[in-house]
């Protein structure tokens, strides 16, 4: 009696001593007689990873727009020009006296303009202080005093700015010189630490899955398909880190953090400090611009000119820079398609196309980087979608930014550490380097798996480290779109 062909395999099925398909050693899963064998052994597998949420990367804005250059120091400090004129803004008057507050210099003989927002009037300086906070004698061309322009009292809110000067023949020269003030801008750069580990075990079980990443390679992955996730958030983290990095204040919880719990091994000390490092969102709302709910609650279009066209004004009275990079969510970003096409007679087009100067002067190379372009005043603006602001994960989540200006080009600064002028672009990237170490991306392997023989860990641990910050020049020249409904 033969043994019987059933348990380990179907009975149809002969085992063939090499891997050769034969016509009695494979399943026909259209044989109705293996329906209950097949659902019970071989379960329906896809190989293939499906990609849901499609590129999920958020990196390449500051590469777009910016430059990573090294540094060796703990701090990067920089200089910007202040205003060329003298002006200052909520003067106080007393009858033909008037009082600044700040760097006082008004002097003997110029001439300005004083005005309270509806008059204005035209004065020469007969006395004026030297102090901080000090007082100036205005006498009006047209009037007898100030109070026969303005009216008597004790007023404030007025504007003064100097338009020139006048002296007699044969007088002394102006008394008391002009010493611009020097504005410096500081940040620190942050250690970014991140890592993957395998257990020994795990990384013996093979088991692959056919991926497409989205730093655009494609293939089969082992167990290192989790490390290659964790690579890429990291890299988002570096530029997320520059996006979003805050500067601790004195008085912060995060002063004094103790990344020494109890439970947790001795090994990192007691108290971190942590300075943190000011990012683009950080520094246009200290020293930029911030423009709150662009459109408001308007129909689509209606309220984008006119909130627009506030903020080209805006632009006029600091750099006047000619080309500008907008980076948009989707509702502003229609708003603004909703702006361009109400001028253009319903279509998409504007009325005046930009130069695309940044591009070559190609609208072609433009698209193909997803930017389109426009051109109101004097400004041409190139639009995009920043997909960092609509990813559910990111600030799509708070839906609390709708956009930003980023000013194209480059600006002339005095870099305090190599002590003379540079010219750098608007938002670059300073990392940690020297000859012999290198902290702009680093990447290292440490355990007893996988190749790496430096403890006696089972297991293979994937670090991740770089050391950064964000500089952000001339912020008066940018944009943040917030919204507060």
């Amino acid at each position: 009696m033969g043994f019987e062909s059933t348990g380990s395999y179907p009975a149809s099925i002969t085992p063939m001593p090499s891997k050769v398909t034969m016509p009695g050693n494979y399943i026909d899963f259209q044989d109705a007689a293996f329906d209950a064998w097949t659902q019970q052994y071989l379960p329906e597998l896809y190989e293939q990873e499906v990609e849901r949420y499609g590129n999920r990367t958020l990196n390449g804005f500051l590469r777009m727009v910016g430059a990573e250059m090294p540094m060796t120091s703990d701090q990067v400090i920089w200089s910007e020009q202040n205003r060329l004129h003298i002006a200052y803004d909520g003067v106080t008057r007393v009858a033909d006296t008037i009082t600044v507050t700040g760097n006082n210099a008004l002097r003997v003989n110029q001439t300005v303009v004083i005005s309270n927002g509806f008059t204005t009037a035209k004065c020469i300086i007969s006395t004026a202080g030297i102090s901080a906070t000090d007082e100036a004698t205005l006498l009006p061309y047209t009037a007898a005093d100030l109070d026969a322009v303005f009216g008597a009292g004790v007023t404030t809110g007025f504007k003064v700015f100097v338009y020139g000067s006048e002296f007699s023949k044969g007088s002394q020269g102006m008394i008391k010189a002009v010493e611009p003030n020097v504005t410096t801008m500081q940040n620190s750069p942050v250690i970014i630490k991140d890592f993957y580990e395998v257990s020994g075990s795990d990384a013996a079980q093979i088991g692959w899955i056919e991926v497409a990443t989205e730093d655009g390679t494609s293939g089969y992955l082992w167990y290192l398909k989790a490390e290659s996730e964790t690579r890429m958030r990291f890299e988002d983290y570096l530029e997320m880190t520059c996006v979003e990095g805050e500067l601790a204040a004195a008085a912060s919880g995060a002063i004094g953090l103790n990344t020494d719990p109890a439970g947790y091994p001795d090994v990192w000390g007691t108290t971190v400090n942590p300075k943190g490092t000011q990012g683009l969102f950080a520094a246009i709302t200290a020293r930029g611009n911030v423009w709150n709910d662009f459109a408001g609650a308007a129909a689509p279009g209606a309220g984008a000119m006119a909130d627009f066209d506030a903020i080209l004004k805006q632009l006029d009275k600091q750099g006047a820079i000619e080309e500008n990079m907008l980076f948009l969510n989707r509702a502003t970003a229609l708003d603004f398609d909703d702006m361009i096409a109400a001028q253009a007679g319903g279509g998409y087009a504007s009325t005046q196309a930009a130069s695309y100067g940044l591009f070559d002067n190609e609208a072609e190379m433009a698209l193909n980087f997803g930017f389109s372009g426009f051109r109101r005043g004097s400004y041409d603006f190139y639009k995009t979608d920043w997909k960092y602001l609509n990813d559910a994960t990111t600030r799509g989540l708070t839906q609390d930014i709708d956009g930003v200006l980023v000013p194209a080009g480059t600006s002339t600064v005095y870099d305090q550490m190599l002590g003379s002028n540079i010219r750098r672009p608007f938002l670059h990237v300073r990392y940690r380097a020297s000859e012999t170490e290198d902290r702009r991306f680093k990447s290292w392997i440490t355990g007893s798996v996988g190749g790496a023989y430096t403890s006696d860990l089972d297991a293979m641990q994937i670090h991740f480290l770089s050391e950064r910050c964000l500089v952000t020049q001339a912020a008066n020249n940018f944009v943040l779109f917030k919204s507060t409904v």
